[in-house]
């Protein structure tokens, strides 16, 4: 509980810290003593709409496919009745500069409704902060922010992330780690200062990275690097840090779905998504139409992302499928799920248990398996639709032309995530723990 209420204040403050100039508390921690982030404005709630074109922007980090590969598949298998649609558009080494010049061709003409930006990371030049470098980036950032409101689509501003080492591949790199980091620093007040000026919405990316892979350090040793391996590029932990951040700004609430089950009658019901199929003593057969986020699809390292769920309170605030049981008639009782058990006490029963947190392989796997996979493959296509194609001879010579050809290409990878995403059918069993 602890953990969750200091995310909650990196990345939700009350609104009594969200006056501008306000700065985040951040633990007392000598670590933490040359760092003043600035409070962000205070969210406005659900901003996702029915139907929404979701576009994700960023540089390299973005184009690893990762946090937006995890935001795809969260947003077609947790809330699908938003029925949205969602491309990337990450381009590696890109600068806020670069993606202004290029957001028109690359972004614009496919009409996207909603855009998250993730720049800042090469913008800072990896380098010593100079006024320059922040005023370059503001008026840049200021000038994408501007011409998506133009075009009618609202934009969530995203900050970068943090530096983990430096980097020995980029051969301009100069000062010291936490020089870098505050330089980041930089730019996401910056980010701050347009998102309110601005009224879009802004996901804080840096502060989680910052703490909680500070504090990862402190728990399981220097070599955990929440910032990846070549202290730029997050793994799958660090990924799922940053699609935490950017969820969470969409406003989403978590809140997949509820199974109830009274042991005393056999009655049972479900919402969210869910219906009951058939109920008896102790045992509830459910269809869903909605799935938990598992941390079970095709990542390369599973175990990083539940390493990630530790880091941030993605399943406490995003990702909780509820079970609750009546009229237990014991003190505990084991629950199975699919061919995996757990033991609860009868009051946490009684409460809600989080089926999603508590049950790593489950039901759903292999279905969000089946997603996650089709998601991996459209988005790769899209790498490839943008910077290949688009920037290759072929957008060189007919840049509509192109796009019409190469969205014969993507349409069946879209249409193959809505096919592999079917309802699931699950049992759930409840009985009396063995003394």
């Amino acid at each position: 509980m602890t953990h969750c209420i200091r995310l909650l204040l990196l990345v939700a403050l009350p609104l009594s810290f969200r006056a501008a100039g306000q700065t985040v508390p951040l633990p007392d921690d000598p670590y933490f003593a040359p760092f003043h982030p600035l409070a962000a404005p205070a969210g406005p709630g659900l901003i996702l709409q029915r139907g929404d074109r979701l576009a994700i922007c960023g540089d390299s980090i973005t184009e690893q496919k990762m946090y937006s590969r995890i935001m795809e598949t969260y947003l077609t298998v947790c809330v699908p009745e938003l029925n949205l649609t969602v491309r990337q558009f990450g381009w590696s080494g890109e600068r806020a500069p670069g993606f202004l010049a290029r957001m028109t061709n690359d972004v614009l003409r496919f009409a996207p409704t909603i855009a998250t930006t993730c720049y800042g990371m090469n913008d800072h030049r990896y380098t010593p902060y100079t006024e320059a470098i922040g005023q370059e980036y503001r008026e840049s950032s200021q000038a994408i922010i501007r011409s998506f409101k133009t075009h009618d689509v609202r934009v969530v501003q995203g900050a970068a992330g943090t530096v983990g080492k430096m980097p020995s591949w980029v051969r301009s790199a100069s000062g010291t780690v936490t020089d870098l980091n505050l330089g980041l620093l930089e730019l996401r007040n910056i980010d701050v200062t347009l998102a309110r000026e601005e009224g879009v919405a802004f996901a804080d990316v840096f502060l989680p990275m910052l703490v909680e892979g500070h504090r990862a350090q402190q728990r399981w040793g220097a070599d955990y690097m929440v910032s990846g391996k070549d202290g730029v590029h997050p793994g799958w932990a660090g990924q799922l840090v940053m699609a935490y951040a950017f969820l969470k700004a969409f406003g989403l609430d978590g809140d997949l779905g509820v199974i109830t089950l009274d042991l005393a009658d056999g009655a049972a019901s479900a919402s969210g998504g869910h219906r009951v199929i058939s109920a008896a003593a102790g045992q509830v057969e459910v269809e869903s139409h909605r799935y938990p986020f598992c941390a079970t699809g095709a990542a390369e390292d599973d175990g990083s992302i539940r390493s990630g769920m530790q880091l941030v309170p993605f399943n406490q605030e995003l990702n909780r499928l509820t079970l609750v049981v009546r009229n237990p008639g014991a003190a505990a009782c084991k629950v199975t799920w699919g061919d995996q058990s757990r033991t609860y006490p009868a009051g946490e029963l009684a409460r809600g248990v989080n089926l999603a947190a508590d049950f790593e392989v489950n039901p759903f796997s292999e279905a969000f398996r089946r997603v996650d996979e089709a998601v991996g493959r459209k988005q790769a296509y899209e790498t490839r639709q943008i910077k290949d194609l688009f920037h290759g001879p072929e957008g060189r010579t007919d840049a509509d032309l192109t796009a019409t050809l190469t969205e014969k290409v993507r349409t069946p990878l879209a249409t193959a995530i809505r096919e592999a995403f079917g309802p699931v059918r699950h049992t759930l069993r409840v009985e009396a723990a063995q003394p």
